[in-house]
């Protein structure tokens, strides 16, 4: 598959914004995009919470990686995959292989100012205190350093992060397939 058909995959934890800047890349790419989460809810017909509090956390991370693995090999796509999503080997090599992987990383205090919004619909946070939630951020930070490109999102508007991550691709794509008029 050539770099200018590969899909793009965006991690990072929960909260960081992949969904809101994965949908603004794909509209300036004329891609479309899939947040994986959404597509396990459409799925199965119930919310993250509903799933993780029927069928287990087990459950949910065995349907995450079948569908982030299927969705990773297909072209042309931009794709938000789940904050602990990454930690899987198996769903970090096939993004690795068959995608470009934009890690966007936030500071812990930066991240800590959007808790109140997100505590309520992530089943991970809940029943957790602030030490726990602090140390499940930097547990993760292992395995989103292995990916293509690293952007720092703190005090960036989701549109800047989409702005600099189009033009990297576009960027690399001249360098590794120059277009031929």
């Amino acid at each position: 598959m050539s770099v200018r058909q590969k899909s793009i995959v965006l991690i990072g934890f929960m909260g960081v914004g992949k969904t809101t800047i994965g949908e603004l890349i794909a509209k300036k790419l004329y891609r479309s995009f899939i947040d994986v989460d959404q597509e396990i809810e459409k799925d199965l017909n119930m919310t993250i919470p509903e799933i993780f509090e029927q069928h287990g956390e087990a459950f949910f991370r065995d349907y995450e990686k079948k569908k982030t693995c299927a969705l990773a090999e297909q072209k042309l796509k931009v794709i938000s995959i789940g904050g602990g999503a990454f930690l899987q080997p198996e769903i970090r090599e096939t993004c690795l292989t068959n995608c470009i992987v934009f890690y966007l990383d936030v500071t812990w205090d930066e991240w800590k100012e959007r808790l109140d919004l997100l505590i309520d619909s992530r089943p991970i946070l809940q029943s957790r205190n602030i030490e726990e939630i602090e140390e499940l951020f930097y547990k993760r930070q292992d395995a989103y350093s292995i990916n293509h490109s690293k952007l720092t999102v703190n005090q960036r508007s989701a549109e800047e992060v989409a702005d600099f991550i189009v033009d990297s691709l576009k960027h690399v794509w001249d360098m590794y397939e120059p277009r031929i008029d």
